[in-house]
């Protein structure tokens, strides 16, 4: 099993259109600052499957030489996280989508026209792809009433990726994505403030050493972290293109 960060991002990428501050300026010079918005790819030998289908993605898919995907796993409905679909157009038709029903009704309410195959998922049913099981599990991203985190399995080494939440995470949930090998965990901004629907860095950290992760990486990253190099020595932050192999 191998991961690719393919963005990590917030909603607005860094740099911010219109900022000049340390981390937008670091960005501007092509440091590991300059962030495109959340996808991560899931790889294995039997294909590759997306979690999030972001507005960058046609640039992912560029700098990473794809040009086929056998799945995609929305998390929810913010267009951060699935507007780049659209970028399948003209290149592979029939893709197949998986979500929650709330998820997919209102995504393909905007993406019918690239004709996608819907698969409509529960919260805590296990299913199979490309050769690795997986799950969505429920967590808090107020004011949506269902946003999803996915767990992923190999048989061996297990993934969890947060999704975008808040660090209210339902008990379930957490018992399910205890002890992971590798966490990709939502911390949108430092431990500066909190921000409702997502975790700072000090909240992912603190549900990382809950759960026994033997390995965390931070992403969903705003602006408001320090340029790449000076905060990754405070925090695991990921960046564009980092990659983990099971």
């Amino acid at each position: 099993m191998k991961i690719t960060l393919l963005g990590t991002g917030d909603a607005v990428g860094t740099p911010k259109i219109g900022c000049s501050c340390p981390a937008c300026m670091d960005a501007h010079a092509g440091g590991k600052s300059r962030r495109m918005r959340f996808s991560v790819l899931v790889e294995s030998s039997y294909g590759r499957i997306l979690i999030d289908t972001s507005p960058d993605l046609r640039w992912q898919f560029l700098k990473k030489g794809i040009s086929h995907i056998d799945g995609v796993i929305w998390t929810h409905p913010h267009y951060d996280h699935y507007a780049g679909f659209g970028d399948f157009h003209r290149i592979q038709s029939g893709v197949k989508v998986y979500g929650l029903t709330t998820t997919l009704d209102y995504i393909l309410n905007y993406l019918f026209f690239m004709k996608p195959v819907r698969h409509d998922l529960n919260f805590y049913a296990p299913f199979e792809l490309i050769g690795l099981e997986m799950m969505l599990v429920e967590v808090s991203h107020p004011p949506l009433e269902e946003t999803a985190g996915v767990i992923i399995t190999d048989g061996k080494s297990k993934l969890v990726i947060t999704g975008d939440t808040a660090r209210d995470i339902p008990e379930k949930t957490l018992e399910f994505m205890m002890e992971p090998d590798l966490l990709i965990a939502d911390a949108i901004i430092p431990p500066v403030g909190k921000i409702s629907k997502h975790m700072n860095s000090q909240e992912a950290m603190e549900l990382a050493s809950h759960l026994g992760a033997k390995k965390t990486v931070l992403t969903h990253l705003s602006h408001m972290f320090p340029p790449h190099d000076e905060a990754v020595k405070k925090w695991p932050l990921g960046y564009d293109g980092l990659e983990f192999e099971f």
